[in-house]
């Protein structure tokens, strides 16, 4: 019996357009010509760490490592410890790269040259399901990156499923502007992959600032989607800066609050859907948040709980999943969100989520970012007292405090406030939890 198989793009001609960079369209003849000039370039070595940050340039060296038979690796994070983690994890890695860069020791190669296009017609290869494509690592969020493979055919029907509940195969073929690095799961979904499994295009950048951000959208045609998350929009909405016209923004990494939310359609003009998944299981839930608390399950996926906790499994997961996530099951392909595991605490009997009093703490005025730690010490009367790490430079701690006891328990009022210039968040809005542990560890403890 012949192995299931799919094409590595949906684009319906040669000249389909795949990808805009720098203002120029690049069609499905020409992306498929820098696939396999690259593919020719890359070294013997079977799996590859592609740090290119031009969308364009990971999506070919995707394309590149799976004609030729390598698996790429993808952290969301580069730094010499997890470099150190994926040569333990695969001796033979090597880094391709948009130029000269420090891969911490690992072989480097840069990308070709690409000046010039092959627009020679080539027929779009066919991926048997089974084939590997990478191993993504989770954020580093809760604890260490853990790798996690995903094949060919879980994957496709996972951003179909995704472009379907968003709309992206309706037809209009959108431009996807996202502001999520393509190596985090997130990024690889659903500005990437949705886009090669959809017929829509992406564009190569990826801006971080508000006018960058604003730029990269006016720059390619409608219907335009912006691929975002609730760090990032925060950032666009106080910026003030005038936001191009969107047909659809998408949102993942964390939930968004609903007055986030309302805001973001009302200065965008367009309906913005959350995503939920994990590494683990991929994107297997969506929502307007705007219009409910609930979100709606992917085709064929199912969650069931057993002995506390919830296991996603059906449609494209792959086996049964169990999730780091506290869930609500609110009737046939529906659940309510309440937090992660990780994040419920107790202390003195009462119960909360990290995640809530976090947003509880940004909610205040004058706080621009923040987050609640978790000490590993108690206090002599055995409770353990939260510590709240905020931005807030017109604030102090008795003014802070004043504030969230309004707002929070005082169970989880901070026996310390931390102010500091920035949080270490990472490439997706996200705070490790080493980094914050760290930063935390930096400051002496004393109340400023």
């Amino acid at each position: 019996m012949t192995a299931a198989a799919h094409p590595l793009l949906t684009h319906p001609t040669p000249d389909s357009i795949v990808a805009w960079r720098q203002g120029e369209a690049v069609t499905v003849a020409g992306f498929l010509g820098d696939v396999a000039r690259v593919a020719a370039a890359l070294p013997p070595g079977r799996h590859v760490l592609n740090t290119c940050g031009d969308r364009y340039r990971f999506a070919v060296g995707l394309a590149a490592g799976l004609v030729s038979g390598r698996v790429s690796l993808l952290p969301s994070t580069i730094t010499r410890e997890v470099v150190g983690h994926l040569r333990a994890f695969a001796p033979d890695v090597f880094c391709l790269a948009d130029g000269n860069q420090d891969a911490f020791g690992l072989p480097c190669v840069a990308y070709p040259d690409d000046r010039r296009q092959d627009t020679a017609p080539r027929a779009i290869p066919l991926l048997p399901d089974d084939l590997p494509v990478a191993w993504l690592f989770t954020s580093g969020s809760t604890g260490m990156p853990v790798p996690h493979r995903k094949n060919w055919g879980a994957l496709v029907r996972n951003v179909r499923a995704e472009a379907g509940l968003l709309g992206l195969t309706d037809g209009r073929r959108h431009t996807i502007v996202g502001t999520v690095p393509a190596q985090h799961s997130y990024g690889f979904e659903s500005t990437v992959m949705v886009a090669l499994q959809s017929g829509a295009a992406f564009a190569a950048g990826r801006p971080l600032f508000p006018a960058d951000i604003c730029a990269a959208i006016a720059a390619v045609p409608r219907p335009r989607a912006l691929v975002t998350t609730p760090f990032h929009l925060r950032t666009l909405l106080d910026s003030g800066v005038a936001i191009p016209a969107l047909d659809l923004v998408v949102s993942a990494t964390a939930p968004l609050s609903v007055p986030l939310a309302r805001d973001t359609e009302a200065r965008c003009h367009a309906p913005l859907l959350e995503i939920y998944g994990a590494t683990e299981t991929g994107q297997i839930a969506c929502r307007r948040s705007v219009e409910t608390a609930e979100w709606q399950l992917f085709p064929g996926v199912e969650l069931t709980q057993e002995d506390g906790r919830t296991w996603a499994s059906g449609g494209h997961v792959e086996g049964k999943v169990a999730l780091d996530d506290v869930l609500e099951l609110a009737g046939p392909g529906r659940f309510v969100l309440h937090g992660r595991s990780a994040d419920m605490i107790n202390i003195a009997g009462k119960r909360s989520s990290l995640a809530y009093l976090n947003h509880q703490l940004c909610a205040v005025p004058g706080v621009t970012d923040g987050a609640f730690f978790v000490p590993d010490e108690e206090t002599p009367d055995g409770v353990t007292r939260l510590v709240a790490v905020v931005v807030a430079p017109g604030l102090d701690a008795t003014a802070l405090t004043r504030a969230l006891r309004a707002r929070i328990e005082p169970a989880f009022l901070p026996r310390r406030v931390l102010f500091v210039a920035g949080l270490p968040r990472n490439s997706t809005g996200k705070l490790p939890a080493e980094a914050l542990r760290t930063l935390v560890a930096a400051h002496p403890k004393r109340q400023p």
